[in-house]
């Protein structure tokens, strides 16, 4: 697919590419790694007893997603669909609804047939993605099984003289021809705070070994405005409003046989757009902190089943999710040892999907076949927490109370549609309890254990269709949610000698929510049935560990070079089939050497190293889940640092060059066997003033 690159993705990219970038720095091994997402406060993760992860956008290019950060980290992995948009995050052998998406710290809510809503958010406007591994429903209630991932923007802050600053990215690669930019500008004064952006992308089919994956590009522009008011010393209030459009996005994994095997049916997504409008109030009251929100966030998606047999759109679907929510916690010290959190938060999504089929498929009928009719899932939640300091302990014990209800007016069409016994609602009890213990800056040995729970989402309980994946989907009303319960043991350190983290969990799922596929077919239209049911009990367990240590630490004499690397090790089994766990990531390793952030000639250059996986679920996917052979990758990235440039305070180019050897592999969670990019290069630029 040739188009002509988007002409907002040129005149950003062609802004970007003027003289500024990330002013320089040494080692950051002395100083905090702060994260927000894990307590609910800004807080150090050497004082936060489970795995964390601080991902930087500052040195990733334009043009990739969300999801690519995720790629080689310590137990984390990518759910593919075959195109550049679409990269799912997967928290320990977790992925789509059992991990919990917040952008700002707002729950981003989207059943996802297809495709990642991690990708509903531009690299370029993102300052870090946090990531909380393991059970986080404390905080962040249902969906928070394999943790919590928070994409951050920058916020609007307040400065005593009026200040103004600005950032760019931009890039362009030729696996996939992209072009991409994006841009920043912060304002601030005693009293207000201002940050407005945009950012476009352009990106095109890209190439493997065996040659271009059509249909594998999209474009896509965002914006984001966000405002702060000081009311008084101790109050303020914040406005963030944010929208991000993508279109021509297919997803060519989802490539099924059309009706009665004539060629070919694909999805895709004409157009799909996020769009958030936040009311923020924070005041301190007492002793204590106040932060309280009122949000709307809608995702809209136009979905389609094209079937090149027919050269028409076979299936198109047209669907909101709208939520609509309220959150707020009050934090209080207690004497000189606690700092107490109670919190509330409610929302509700509704979602009325349109869906239209041609019956018979062969003819020009086009008949209404929504699988549901004004869907809804609300959610009420309390939570408590408590953050202890007891000498060099550090130990965080919580409990939250959640109610979730979810209804339909109807579910399926025709004789077979229901009304009746919809409704369902499910209170669950979750809670947390881990401690670290701050031995040395280098040892900080810690213990967690947990329960989270997911409530069953909109297509799980209401899907009663067919689907442009090829099946008919029946879903289950009355679906049981998901309790886990998790136990975790690590260590991590950050000082002189760098940084490390090392960790091993162990998890069971009991009423494991999952659409098995029945080996039967619809009676009316002949497709395989693919039935959600619970299953008795799902247990993930494995390892994981990164680190990055300056070779410098240990010899004076040796070059200021950086070694860096992850290992992810993990198993799942499905005990009511007595097998393992249906699209588990394979065990990886990966390894980097050079120089980063530091004035001048900065280089890096990694191997990426994936084991074979064998383990598949045979009996529950009815053999489509394929093995997938081992690989390695080798990737390098060479820049230079200018540190500041005339009136700007830095200047950074570099190119990278991903997949040098062009091995030929396939990740094992991309659906439909489609083989990942080739050897490129991208060319990349970024700055600040």
């Amino acid at each position: 697919m040739n188009r002509r690159p988007h002409p907002l993705a040129l005149a950003i990219f062609a802004f970007s590419a003027l003289p500024a970038a990330h002013a320089a720095t040494g080692h950051s091994s002395e100083l905090k790694e702060l994260v927000v997402t894990a307590k609910g406060y800004e807080s150090d993760t050497l004082e936060t007893a489970s795995a964390t992860e601080r991902l930087t956008t500052d040195n990733t290019a334009a043009s990739k997603t969300a999801g690519d950060l995720f790629r080689g980290k310590p137990g984390l992995a990518v759910q593919g669909d075959g195109g550049a948009w679409g990269g799912n995050p997967v928290i320990r052998g977790l992925k789509k609804e059992s991990v919990v998406l917040l952008v700002d710290g707002v729950r981003l809510n989207s059943a996802q047939p297809q495709g990642a809503i991690a990708s509903l958010a531009d690299m370029s406007l993102l300052d870090t993605v946090e990531v909380v591994k393991g059970p986080a429903s404390v905080l962040h209630g249902t969906g928070a099984m394999g943790g919590a991932i928070n994409l951050r923007t920058p916020e609007a802050t307040f400065s005593e003289q009026p200040e103004a600053h600005g950032r760019f990215s931009g890039s362009t690669g030729t696996v996939d021809s992209s072009l991409a930019g994006g841009a920043l500008l912060e304002l601030s004064s005693k009293n207000h705070g201002l940050v407005i952006g945009a950012a476009a992308k352009d990106v095109d089919d890209y190439e493997t070994p065996d040659g271009g994956i059509e249909n594998s590009g999209f474009r896509s522009e965002s914006f984001l405005a966000k405002y702060a008011f000081r009311v008084t010393d101790n109050q303020k209030l914040t406005l963030n409003l944010q929208n991000h459009e993508d279109r021509e996005v297919w997803y060519p994994g989802s490539a099924k046989p059309g009706p009665g095997g004539n060629g070919t049916l694909t999805i895709h997504s004409p157009k799909q757009k996020r769009t958030l409008a936040e009311l923020g109030y924070e005041a301190g009251i007492g002793t204590g902190t106040l932060e309280t929100s009122i949000y709307r966030q809608e995702v809209d998606r136009q979905i389609r089943a094209w079937w090149d047999f027919k050269e028409r759109n076979q299936v198109w679907n047209d669907v909101s999710f709208r939520t609509d929510g309220v959150k707020a916690q009050y934090r209080l010290p207690v004497g000189d040892n606690h700092l107490v959190t109670v919190g509330a938060e409610g929302w509700e999504m509704t979602g009325d999907p349109e869906r239209f089929t041609y019956n018979p498929p062969m003819s020009d009928n086009a008949v209404a076949n929504s699988p549901f009719r004004d869907g809804e899932i609300e959610s009420r939640g309390l939570f408590v927490q408590d953050d202890i300091m007891a000498g060099n302990w550090n130990i965080q014990l919580g409990a939250r109370y959640d109610k979730v209800t979810g209804d339909a007016r109807v579910v399926g069409n025709g004789p077979a549609a229901r009304t009746e016994g919809l409704k369902n609602t499910s209170e669950t009890l979750s809670w947390s309890a881990g401690a670290i213990y701050n031995l040395s800056d280098m040892v900080n040995p810690y213990l967690n254990i947990g329960t989270a729970y997911r409530a069953p989402d909109m297509r799980e309980r209401f899907e009663d269709a067919t689907r442009g994946d090829g099946f008919f989907h029946r879903g289950n009303p009355q679906l049981d949610p998901e309790k886990s319960t998790s136990a975790e043991v690590g260590l991590k350190g950050r000082g002189r000698l760098g940084q490390y983290q090392v960790a091993a969990f162990y998890t069971r799922i009991d009423d494991y929510i999952a659409g098995r596929i029945t080996g039967q077919n619809h009676p009316q239209n002949n497709l395989p049935i693919k039935q959600t049911e619970n299953l008795d009990e799902v247990v993930i367990y494995g390892a994981e560990a990164g680190f990055v240590m300056p070779l410098e630490a240990l010899n004076t004499t040796a070059p200021a070079i950086d070694l860096d690397g992850s290992l992810t090790w993990l198993r799942g089994k499905n005990k009511q089939d007595n097998e393992p766990l249906y699209q588990m990531p394979a065990p990886e390793l990966t390894l980097g050497l050079g120089q980063q952030n530091r004035l001048g000639f900065n280089w890096h250059g990694q191997v990426r190293a994936v084991a074979e996986q064998d383990r598949t679920a045979d009996v529950f996917s009815n053999g489509t889940e394929n093995s997938t052979p081992g690989y390695a990758t080798v990737d390098i990235e060479l820049g230079w640092n200018f540190g500041a440039a005339g009136s700007l305070s830095a200047l950074e180019v570099s190119v990278e060059g991903n997949n040098l050897l062009d091995k030929r592999y396939r990740e094992h969670l991309t659906d439909g066997g489609i083989l990942s990019p080739g050897r490129g290069m991208v060319a990349k630029v970024s700055g600040r003033f």
